[in-house]
């Protein structure tokens, strides 16, 4: 059975946020245009589907580092902050939009709250095992080089 360790992350997340599009549940907030993702950020995201890019890799996330919470996750997606003739300093990402996906995962049926944080459901797990299969014969199909995964 293929799973999502299967598969280049690069193709699978791009598949996935093609499938979340079609959620209705997973629809980004009124703010989202306007918001960075972390304060190490100095321009919001110039991508218009960004909102799904960022939740298809999260619940890849979820799926892999098992039960997690906001914190893990802003750490996760934070990056160097530019702080001018002072040394660089590894800041957090958004917890407002992080949190805003959980939620959105759990309203969907993606993911469930344990008392350690939010891990992945049934539900979640089979919809992204059968699309990592898709990605699998996908990639195989057009790079025979990546036969390997």
């Amino acid at each position: 059975m293929t799973t999502v360790y299967d598969v280049p992350a690069e193709a699978f997340i791009t598949k996935l946020a093609a499938e979340l599009e079609a959620i209705p549940a997973m629809a980004p907030p009124a703010w989202a245009m306007f918001v960075k993702t972390g304060v190490h950020n100095e321009r919001p995201p110039e991508q218009g589907n960004w909102w799904y890019i960022r939740a298809a890799s999260v619940l890849r996330r979820i799926y892999i580092e098992g039960p997690v919470g906001v914190m893990r996750l802003r750490t996760y997606y934070g990056g160097k902050k530019n702080r001018g003739h002072k040394p660089e300093k590894k800041m957090p990402g958004s917890g407002a939009i992080l949190r805003t996906m959980l939620q959105q995962f759990q309203e969907a049926g993606f993911a469930e709250t344990t008392p350690k944080g939010r891990v992945i459901s049934p539900k979640g797990m089979a919809l992204l095992d059968n699309l990592s299969k898709v990605v699998k014969d996908e990639v195989v199909a057009s790079v025979p080089e990546l036969s390997i995964y």
